[in-house]
């Protein structure tokens, strides 16, 4: 499950991508495995009409697959009901919180140039980081295009994650992600949990070596998470609470509440606010 693109062919097909995105959404959805199948021959023909490799297709429809394990995962999203203290500790937020406070300072170099590249300090960075991943030490086991392309054919929000395969696409045609990749359940990359279209956008290289890879290099994930932050408003020196210049950016990281506000609190007691 390595992630790794290198610099200079980050827009390596770019152009290519950039205007079919929402070319597939005429495949027929469905809400069961019946119609994967046929989806998927819809899906290759009209990709390849709007400039998709049919050789890239071809492979990458050979290695897809209905994801049972994603539908249910995407069904069934209840922690994200909980009350704040219940969704604390259901995640283990006093644990991230403790190690947290180690992490930041094991790594302060590191946070220290994020901060000053991006405007992020350390606490929401490591506080997403714990709670996506466990710092790193779970990235999900699920295969990467067949939750993506699982999740395109499925109804309920067929746009979106048709954007998100064509994303994982782009990143397969230029390197940057194996046909069998593992990931989380919807498609997420890394020590961050990127979605495939977050990578494009936003990857960035942490340390310097000449590639993003958000598998295996803890500075790519997270100066790839700050900068995402930063492309969704975040103002370098103001506050992340509810209510402060930054709050909004993290609202962007996940569409739950109570996430949202965990992430701040988190933050918080690691930066020692």
């Amino acid at each position: 499950m390595r992630l790794s693109k290198f610099l200079s062919a980050a827009f390596l097909s770019a152009a290519m991508f950039s205007t079919v995105g929402g070319a597939a959404h005429a495949a027929q959805c469905g809400n069961s495995s019946a119609g994967f199948e046929a989806w998927k021959q819809e899906f290759k023909s009209e990709a390849a009409g709007s400039g998709v490799s049919p050789k890239l297709l071809d492979k990458v429809m050979a290695n897809v697959s209905y994801s049972n394990a994603t539908i249910r995962a995407d069904r069934g999203q209840k922690s994200f009901k909980l009350s704040f203290d219940q969704f604390m500790q259901k995640r283990g937020g006093a644990t991230i919180i403790s190690r947290g406070k180690s992490m930041k300072k094991g790594n302060a170099a590191l946070f220290a140039r994020i901060e000053q590249r991006y405007g992020v300090p350390a606490g929401p960075l490591i506080a997403i980081w714990g709670m996506e991943s466990g710092f790193g030490s779970f990235m999900g086991k699920e295969h990467i295009l067949s939750a993506a392309a699982t999740l395109a054919y499925d109804c309920r929000r067929s746009e979106f994650f048709t954007d998100q395969f064509y994303a994982a696409l782009q990143l397969v045609g230029n390197g940057s992600l194996s046909m069998s990749a593992r990931g989380a359940a919807h498609g997420e990359i890394g020590q961050t949990q990127f979605l495939p279209r977050n990578v494009v956008r936003y990857g960035a290289d942490g340390d310097g070596d000449g590639r993003i890879d958000l598998v295996s290099s803890r500075a790519d994930a997270l100066a790839s998470t700050a900068n995402f932050l930063r492309g969704h408003g975040w103002q370098a020196g103001g506050g992340y609470q509810p209510g402060e210049a930054n709050y909004g950016a993290l609202q962007q990281w996940n569409a739950a509440t109570v996430y949202q506000q965990a992430i701040a609190h988190i933050g918080a007691r690691i930066d020692g606010e």
